[in-house]
């Protein structure tokens, strides 16, 4: 009898800048939105994921977070059309020293 191996997840792999990776990563931000474009049609439209990867830069210490993926929705068209990637919950924080409130408290 064969057993079957769980299969790999499948990750969304994105960029993002400090500002927006720091509302990810602080739970504030739930949305992370990306133009209609031919380039983000096929990687969108049509697809499903188990997590999103998101990395504040391109270097092997840039920060990670690895969300839950919780769908995607199209809104608008043309130009001013644009995927919505709904966030679920933070699984993982990788090399990322954010602000806390500790750190805020002066001492």
């Amino acid at each position: 009898m064969c057993s079957k191996r769980p299969s790999k997840p499948v990750i969304l792999h994105l960029n993002l800048r400090r500002q927006f990776f720091a509302a990810i990563a602080a739970g504030t931000k739930k949305i992370e939105k990306r133009a209609q474009t031919p380039y983000w049609k096929p990687r969108l439209e049509g697809r499903t994921y188990d997590a999103i990867r998101f990395r504040n830069g391109y270097a092997a210490s840039a920060p990670e977070l690895l969300v839950e993926f919780s769908g995607v929705r199209k809104y608008g068209k043309g130009a001013t059309g644009y995927y919505a990637i709904r966030l679920g919950r933070i699984l993982r924080i990788k090399r990322w020293r954010g602000c806390s409130a500790a750190n805020d408290v002066a001492a």
